[in-house]
C-alpha cells in the first residue's frame, strides 16, 4: 500500500514507559502516560487515541482510564531510541535517519567563563544565575534583577541546551534573537558543541506576573547528514513542518515551515494542511506537553492538555483520506510524576492509522525511531540513509 500523504505528529514528551536503557540516564521507573493516568484516577479519557490502540501497546498494564481496544482502528506498537541523548533534538533526529551517536555538550555546573565573557562582549550586558533552572523558576527568581540590572538570565537543563530568557521590555525581541544567534555561532564546535540554544523571552512586571511568550526560538546544530526530509524534498516531494520542526532542522529539508503559538494551534495548522492537496510529509510537534507540562511536573496539566489533544485529533482524523497515513509518535519521555524536572529516557508509542483499513495490529517494539522515516522513504520510494526498518509492509 502506498500512500500520497503521510503526517506524523509528534506529541513531545509523551513516553510510555522506561526503556531498557532508562538505568544508564538514572531513569528507573518513568512512565509518563502511566503516572498522567494514575493521577487523573479513571478520569483520563482520550477515545480518539484509545481507538486507535494506545493501551494496546502495553495491554499487560494498560494506561488507567484509557483500555484496550478490542478492534483496534490503527496499527500500535513502541519506539526505543539509539542516540546518545535524550534531547528532542536527538529524538527527531533519529526518526528522520540521523541518530545522534557523538554526545553533546552538557553542563551541568554552568558554562565555563571564557564563553559567558564572549556573550557579554558582544551583547554588552552582564550575566548571571548560570545553572540548571527551570525555565518559569529562573524568571520569578530573577526576573525583577534582570528589570534593574538588564542583564541576561543564562541558564541550562540537564539536556544540552543554553537558555537565555530576556524581558522584551528591557532587552527587545530581536535583540534576543541577535544573541542567542552570536551564542550558537560560538557553540557549534567542540569544546562546547551544544545542542541548542533557546531563545526565551517573557513579560510582565514582578514576579508575580512574569510569563514566557510564545516566541521562543531554538537555534539548533544543522543535521550532521543528509536527513529523509533533505532526501523527500530532493526528490520534489512536499515536506511541509508545523511547529519547532523548523528550529529542530535549521530549516533544511522543509518547502514550507509555519511557527505555532500552542498544541491547539499546531493541530489547528495540521488540519489545514489535510485540507491542502499535497503530495508528500507533513511533520508536527506538539510542544506544549513538554514545556509547559512536563518539566513544571504538572500532571494535571499534562492530562488536560493531552485531553485537548484528542478532540482535534478526532476532528483530524475525520478529513483524512484512503491514501492518507498518519503516524504519532514522540521525541522522548517527560514524566510528570518523576523526580527532577528533565526529560525521561522512554519508550515512545507509535500509532499508524488509515481510513483504508478497519482494524489495525501489533507493530511490536521497534529497536529505533528511525524505523518511522524508513517507512516514509519506502512508501514515496526514495532512498535514504539506510537506517531503520520500514514497516509500510505491515500496514495490511
Amino acid at each position: 500500500m502506498k500512500f500520497k500523504r503521510v503526517f506524523t505528529i509528534v506529541t513531545d514528551s509523551v513516553g510510555i514507559g522506561e526503556a531498557s536503557d532508562a538505568a544508564d540516564f538514572d531513569d528507573i521507573g518513568s512512565d509518563t502516560l502511566g503516572h498522567i493516568g494514575e493521577y487523573w484516577k479513571g478520569q483520563f479519557k482520550v477515545p480518539n487515541l484509545q481507538k486507535l490502540g494506545l493501551s494496546n501497546i502495553r495491554p499487560e498494564n494498560p494506561i488507567e482510564g484509557v483500555p484496550v481496544a478490542d478492534k483496534p482502528l490503527g496499527f500500535y506498537g513502541k519506539m526505543h531510541e539509539t542516540s546518545v541523548g535524550k534531547d528532542s533534538m536527538d529524538g527527531h533526529w533519529e526518526m528522520m535517519g540521523v541518530p545522534v551517536k557523538e554526545p553533546l555538550g552538557f553542563f551541568p555546573n554552568g558554562f565555563p567563563k571564557e564563553l559567558l565573557d564572549k556573550i557579554a562582549e558582544f551583547s554588552g550586558r552582564s550575566i548571571i544565575v548560570n545553572k540548571p533552572y527551570s525555565g518559569t523558576d529562573v524568571i520569578r527568581d530573577y526576573g525583577e534583577e534582570q528589570l534593574k540590572t538588564g542583564a541576561l538570565i543564562v541558564y541550562t537543563s540537564g539536556d544540552s541546551v543554553l537558555q537565555i530568557a530576556a524581558n522584551t521590555a528591557i532587552i527587545p525581541l530581536e535583540e534576543l534573537y541577535d544573541i542567542c544567534k552570536y551564542a550558537r555561532s560560538i557553540t557549534i564546535e567542540k569544546p562546547y558543541r551544544i545542542g541548542r540554544v533557546i531563545a526565551r523571552p517573557y513579560v510582565g512586571t514582578n514576579k508575580d506576573n512574569f510569563e514566557r511568550t510564545s516566541d521562543r526560538h531554538d537555534y539548533t546544530l544543522a543535521p550532521t547528514s543528509e536527513t529523509d526530509m533533505d532526501c523527500l524534498k530532493n526528490a520534489g516531494f512536499d515536506v511541509l513542518a508545523v511547529g519547532k520542526i523548523n528550529d529542530i532542522f535549521s530549516g533544511q529539508g522543509i518547502t514550507e515551515g509555519v511557527h505555532t503559538e500552542s498544541n491547539h494551534d499546531g493541530m489547528n495548522q495540521t488540519i489545514k494542511n489535510a485540507k491542502r492537496n499535497f503530495n508528500g510529509f507533513s511533520f508536527t510537534n506538539l510542544v506544549d506537553f513538554d514545556a509547559m507540562y512536563g518539566h513544571r511536573r504538572n500532571p494535571e496539566g499534562y492530562g488536560k492538555a493531552l485531553m485537548e489533544f484528542d478532540k482535534q485529533l478526532g476532528e483530524f482524523l475525520g478529513l483524512l483520506k484512503d491514501d492518507d497515513l498518519l503516524l504519532i509518535t514522540a521525541d522522548h519521555g517527560n514524566d510528570p510524576g518523576f523526580k527532577g524536572t528533565d526529560h525521561t529516557r522512554e519508550y515512545v508509542p507509535l500509532l499508524a492509522y488509515t481510513p483504508s483499513l478497519k482494524e489495525g495490529k501489533s507493530l511490536g517494539i521497534r529497536a529505533t525511531y528511525a524505523d518511522l522515516g524508513a517507512t516514509i522513504l519506502n512508501n514515496f520510494n526514495v532512498k535514504g540513509n539506510e537506517i531503520g526498518t520500514s514497516f509500510l509492509s505491515e500496514l495490511k
